[in-house]
Parts: C-alpha cells; structure tokens; sequence
C-alpha cells in the first residue's frame, strides 16, 4: 500500500492537519515523499495512526502515547511499564471526575439558589464575584 495524507486521514479519521502535528512532535514517523514531494504512507502507518487516534479518544497526553508506542516496538518486554502507564492515567481520570463533580455541584446549587429576580440581586452573580460563596471556597 502506498497512500497519500488524504487517504491517510480518510481511512483513520484523522484530519490532515492532525496527522502533520503528530510528524511534527514524533508520534508518527516522517514519511517517504514521492518524485513530486507527497507524503506517501503504508499499513503501518495506519495501524499507528488508528492507535494514536484511539488513545487520543480515551484521553491519553501525548507524552503517554509516546511512551505507549515505544514499549509497542517492544513486544518481548512484561506489560508492568504499559499498566503503570493506564493506571496513571486512570488516577487522572478519577481526580478530573472529582473536580467536575465538585464543579456541577456548585453550578446546581447556584442555579438552585436563584431568585429569578434582577440580576442586581442574582445570586449567581454574587457566587461568581465572590468566591468565598463557594461551597468549595477552601480549596
């Protein structure tokens, strides 16, 4: 197979310029280019691409994805480094859930504690201009 960025991007659902960042910052190889200067791709790139694409949907930096690719080229090696990798992740999954938790909270209860009256006295606006109305004001 020998595609060009286009095909790339149509097979992996990957937009061109996304594809061109991960050249830039290492996730992808640089490609062969052809007799007139286009990027030309093969199998490989696109099992690496749908890779890539995947743990960008589960939430996976890039720095992991990084990582997670080079212990691929190893596939001798335990999987004790890739779990740490997921598990890593993962505890960052939890607190981003905590946070947004906290976050509706506090949203659910400003909205819940407004008077629908004039803004003057909206207690919204008084929550946002002082965050010490927070509930989670000591954090």
């Amino acid at each position: 197979m020998d595609i060009a960025i286009g095909e790339l991007s149509r097979r992996t659902g990957v937009k061109v310029p996304t594809i061109r960042y991960y050249e830039q910052v290492g996730l992808m190889p640089v490609p062969p280019r052809s007799a007139g200067a286009q990027r030309r791709y093969g199998q490989a790139d696109v099992a690496r691409l749908n890779f890539i694409r995947h743990s960008r949907e589960l939430g996976f930096e890039v720095d992991a994805i990084r990582e997670l690719l080079t212990l691929t080229a190893r596939p001798d090696l335990p999987c004790a480094e890739v779990d740490v990798i997921a598990r890593r992740h993962l505890s960052e999954v939890d607190a981003r859930i905590e946070r947004l938790t906290a976050l509706r909270t506090e949203l659910s209860r400003m909205v819940g504690e407004c008077g629908h009256g004039h803004v003057g006295e909206c207690r919204v606006i008084e929550v946002l201009s002082d965050h010490g109305e927070c509930l989670g004001a000591g954090h």
